[in-house]
């Protein structure tokens, strides 16, 4: 339902419409709007973990870091009412218990290969989420839709840059 309406627009009364029961029947299930948000943020958080995961999985270096981006950006494309929904703002209890971590931790290791220390693994792991993000965010609004080259080409190029600053990251600050 968040893919077809939106993230936003999905709502306890919308979801109850949809399975033609009362609003009030769903207080079962859902205590309100924020809790259902949170919910479908779960899922969506565990869904896109588990895609990344099976794409990264035996690679390593370039070959990684275009699996990861990939599935992300697949998931997006596929899924953007869920995709939003892996941006919602968890609360500190819900974040820690959620697949959010294993993003974390899968670009983690996805970065080894490129011998980063601390800070800057954790510089080149928001990095990577920005990028994706706000590239993902602005193909599903349409944003490439009207200029060459097209999104896979940009996407390509953009890819082969962070492959090429992620083995020659400044050892300083």
């Amino acid at each position: 339902m968040a893919d077809e309406i939106g993230f936003e627009q999905t709502t306890p009364s919308k979801l109850a419409q949809r399975f033609g029961v009362r609003t009030a029947s769903l207080y079962s299930h859902v205590k309100n709007a924020h809790d259902l948000k949170t919910k479908i943020a779960l899922l969506s958080l565990e869904e896109l973990a588990d895609r990344v995961s099976a794409a990264v999985a035996g690679r390593a270096g370039k070959d990684a870091l275009i699996a990861f981006a990939d599935a992300y950006r697949d998931y997006a494309l596929e899924h953007p009412g869920r995709f939003t929904a892996t941006q919602f703002r968890l609360s500190p209890e819900a974040a820690v218990a959620s697949a959010g971590v294993r993003h974390a931790q899968m670009a983690r290791a996805m970065l080894r290969q490129y011998d980063l220390t601390e800070p800057h693994q954790t510089h080149a792991v928001r990095l990577l989420g920005s990028v994706f993000s706000g590239f993902v965010g602005l193909e599903t609004a349409g944003g490439f839709s009207h200029s060459a080259p097209d999104a896979q080409e940009t996407w390509t190029e953009i890819l082969n840059a962070l492959d090429s600053l992620l083995r020659t990251w400044p050892a300083t600050s």
